[in-house]
């Protein structure tokens, strides 16, 4: 009975966060305004792009929306602020991302490159856009095969480039070795994105002209710049990826007593993202248990969690083309170690009062360097440094306190940690100490990883934590995890929520 109270909090909690996340994700779609104008196109023609649209999937997008959330005016204001960057009479070549092969007829599940995606809002394979002040954007689709459309559906061309992405010119892509190279003669620099070349336009002569004369420059640098701050509309798809995840893990954390194995914890969690909404994960979750979470990237996430050690995981799903990205460590167990606690309350005091610095004007590369002291110092008080100053401490902590997230997990790479913050950018808080079993410290703190991560939106006052739903302080943990132990019906009930939840 004296678990009753606690347990009517929890369910309540559980309750609160979910509202939150499916508004969220409610306001993001945009479904109430979908779904009271749906009638009205029943009668108009579908053009099938290959992607939802508003007629196809009116639980997801409104009307005037390329991609959920982002409407068509928001694209064509990206796209004119990326040709205001360019120098005068330069052209823009944006590739979309290559299909990758599993096996010789097996692709991997494809995901579109974040530039190309950014600017057009096509998520479909095969594509080349153009982009300059004389042509606007101009997209070369693939042409259509119907051997390959009878295998995998339709996909989008000249017409949908049109009609649906607000294309100013479309061509098929066999008429691109015609058609390209006038409009790279006319410019004065090309410019591309360098990761996703493709040889179909490298191969023109014009291309190969431009790259001796020193005239072809990485477009990514210009793209990282406007991606950099984000809109409203983006930041509704952020807050409610951040939510996903943060749901997820929860679930997840409450279902490691029962379950303590890396590989049931992975599959548990991608479960978790994908039934609330998320496309995909954003990267392979992390599960390290015991020393495995001393592996900053681990991704076997195939060993049993022993009883007391404590397990790490970072996880992030992909909703619309939005990221996130959040970590925790806890004891399977439900209980700290007195090493374990007294590690683990310097990572949060750590994460906690770097959060706090997180305002515009400061950079990312101040909030590291503060880190750095804390973490110096705070380990050689507990006997795992000799010296603040040494350099062992790069062994125990190679990672920067955080990176920029969007579109991909390290957004906007190019942008210099030593630029000051601005509202509208999102940044990762991540402090954490990752320590070998073979590490010259004290037994009790060998083989120990912790990481404490959050997500952290910029604003004009200040930030706003777009994870704070998911628990971190030690107290929270242990009644979480404590109160999924209990014996009897309760306990069994419980279980079984959390393994079907």
């Amino acid at each position: 009975m004296r678990t009753q109270p606690l347990h009517q909090a929890i369910t309540l909690f559980l309750f609160l966060v979910d509202c939150t996340l499916f508004k969220a994700i409610f306001q993001a779609s945009s479904c109430l305004h979908v779904l009271v104008g749906f009638a009205s196109y029943g009668s108009q023609r579908t053009i099938n792009v290959g992607q939802p649209t508003s007629l196809s999937h009116p639980e997801l997008l409104g009307e005037d929306e390329i991609t959920p959330g982002i409407a068509t005016d928001e694209y064509i204001s990206r796209r004119k602020k990326l040709v205001e960057l360019l120098p005068e009479k330069s052209l823009a070549i944006i590739a979309s991302a290559p299909v990758k092969m599993m096996t010789d007829v097996v692709p991997y599940p494809f995901r579109q490159d974040a530039d190309y995606l950014y600017i057009t809002g096509c998520l479909q394979p095969g594509g080349i856009a153009v982009l300059g002040e004389e042509c606007g954007l101009c997209m070369f689709m693939p042409d259509p095969d119907p051997d390959d459309a009878a295998w995998q559906g339709p996909v989008s061309g000249v017409e949908a480039a049109f009609e649906f992405f607000k294309a100013d010119k479309a061509f098929p892509l066999s008429q691109m070795h015609k058609i390209l190279p006038q409009m790279m003669g006319r410019a004065s620099r090309l410019f591309h994105n360098v990761k996703t070349a493709s040889p179909s336009y490298m191969h023109l002569e014009p291309f190969h002209r431009a790259t001796s004369e020193n005239k072809v420059k990485d477009l990514s640098f210009y793209t990282h710049e406007i991606r950099w701050i984000k809109s409203s509309s983006e930041l509704k798809l952020m807050r409610a990826s951040a939510s996903i995840a943060c749901q997820s893990l929860l679930q997840t954390m409450l279902l490691s007593r029962v379950f303590p194995e890396e590989s049931k914890l992975s599959a548990k969690v991608e479960y978790e993202c994908k039934i609330r909404g998320a496309q995909r994960m954003a990267f392979h979750p992390v599960v390290g248990g015991g020393a495995n979470g001393s592996i900053i990237h681990y991704s076997r996430n195939d060993q049993k969690i022993r009883a007391g050690d404590f397990v790490l995981m970072d996880i992030g799903c992909e909703l619309h083309g939005y990221l996130s990205d959040l970590t925790r460590t806890w004891p399977t167990c439900g209980s700290f170690n007195s090493a374990q606690e007294t590690l683990y309350s310097l990572i949060l005091e750590t994460n906690k009062e770097c959060v706090k610095l997180c305002k515009p004007g400061v950079s990312l590369q101040q909030i590291h360097n503060h880190s750095v002291n804390m973490l110096r110092r705070g380990l050689k008080e507990i006997g795992i440094l000799n010296d603040e100053a040494s350099y062992t401490y790069h062994q125990l902590n190679p990672t920067s306190i955080g990176h920029y997230l969007g579109m991909d997990v390290h957004d906007c790479s190019l942008i210099n940690i030593d630029r000051p913050l601005q509202p509208g950018v999102v940044i990762t808080i991540e402090p954490g100490v990752y320590i070998p079993s073979s590490y010259d410290a004290p037994k009790s703190y060998r083989g120990i990883g912790i990481r404490i991560e959050d997500e952290v939106l910029i604003t004009e006052t200040g930030h706003e934590v777009l994870t704070a739903s998911m628990p971190k302080e030690i107290q929270h943990i242990k009644s979480l995890l404590n109160f999924s132990r209990g014996e009897g019906s309760e306990a069994s009930d419980l279980r079984t929520a959390c393994t079907w939840a």
